[in-house]
């Protein structure tokens, strides 16, 4: 599947889509994550981290971004951030995704909730081989 242009977040364009191709779901709201925090890893011009992956925080996965510089546990109650722990749903960074996969600490994710963009950093098969919601 090809990767189409970033979608308009409801501003009178067609819905941004999966990695499927079907309607982007949300990913969470408890905490509520999306670059823009609406739930959602929509993505745009602004997104340049390309928040895409929809994925489900491990410890394992947690240890390694904060090795990776990038401390997802430590609550920051000035940027609103509460800190995440083990089971919350997140949209990552599609490269730190991809960079986790490849030290083989990639967490589980949701392909319906995982924006088509993230097809330009790792492939639908490896996508699908993390993923928690195919029957």
């Amino acid at each position: 599947m090809a990767y189409r242009e970033p979608e308009d977040r409801g501003r009178g364009r067609a819905p941004a889509l999966n990695v499927l191709g079907e309607p982007l779901a949300t990913c969470g709201t408890t905490p509520m994550t999306g670059f823009w925090r609406d739930g959602c890893c929509n993505t745009g011009p602004e997104d340049r981290g390309v928040h895409t992956v929809c994925a489900i925080m491990t410890a394992e996965f947690l240890t390694f971004s904060t090795a990776a510089g990038n401390d997802l546990s430590t609550p920051r109650p000035e940027f609103g951030f509460p800190g995440l722990q083990p089971g919350d749903r997140w949209c990552l960074c599609a490269a730190r995704w991809a960079e986790a996969y490849a030290a083989g600490a990639a967490p589980k994710l949701v392909l319906a909730a995982t924006h088509i963009a993230t097809l330009r950093i790792a492939s639908l098969d490896v996508l699908k081989a993390h993923a928690i919601d195919l029957n």
